[in-house]
């Protein structure tokens, strides 16, 4: 069974700030530094369907096209047929740049943060295949592969979760299997 303390110490370090140590995909934002102009033209790619292995599962995220000034996600891991937990994604357009935000929940839908807090990546910069946010980057191979980098903090060593992508077509549950296609 999945153990959420480890990630409740990772988290609580990301919200505090206390991991900083770049990594080979992962960059932060230093201490006074603020976060680049960017609007949501920068992450429109992700909107879709993604499917992939991950922390001894399957994972999936489903991200929509921008829409006002937010993108929304979810994000599942499962493991032999069991869902371990789920998260809540958004990014968002504020001050003239993006924030990445997620809430982390359970099978059972019970959030691990508490009610007012949710776990914060402002965006450090953005290249033609990477938007580096701070602690998570979001890497776009071509129109079928993405990775998404992440920090993970365990035993006061600083690592990278990998999450490895494949684009997956939306299928209607319906007799005639018809294929959804994304809007672009």
């Amino acid at each position: 069974m999945f153990k959420p303390g480890v990630w409740f110490v990772a988290i609580g370090l990301l919200l505090t700030g206390n991991v900083s140590a770049d990594t080979p995909n992962l960059v932060y934002l230093k201490p006074g530094q603020s976060s680049p102009a960017a609007d949501l033209q920068a992450v429109a790619w992700l909107a879709g369907h993604w499917q992939g292995t991950a922390l001894g599962g399957d994972v999936e995220e489903v991200w929509s096209p921008p829409l006002g000034d937010s993108m929304m996600g979810a994000f599942k891991l499962t493991k032999q047929g069991k869902t371990q937990f789920y998260e809540l994604e958004t990014i968002v357009q504020e001050q003239g740049s993006l924030v990445f935000r997620l809430k982390h929940f359970g099978p059972q839908l019970v959030g691990w943060e508490a009610k007012e807090q949710s776990v914060a990546y402002p965006l450090v910069r953005v290249t033609d295949n990477r938007v580096y946010f701070s602690g998570l980057t979001l890497e776009r191979h071509d129109d079928q592969r993405i990775s998404v980098y992440v920090a993970h903090k365990k035993g006061g060593e600083t690592s990278e979760l990998v999450f490895n992508y494949h684009r997956v077509e939306f299928v209607r549950p319906d007799a005639n299997l018809e294929v959804i296609t994304p809007v672009k």
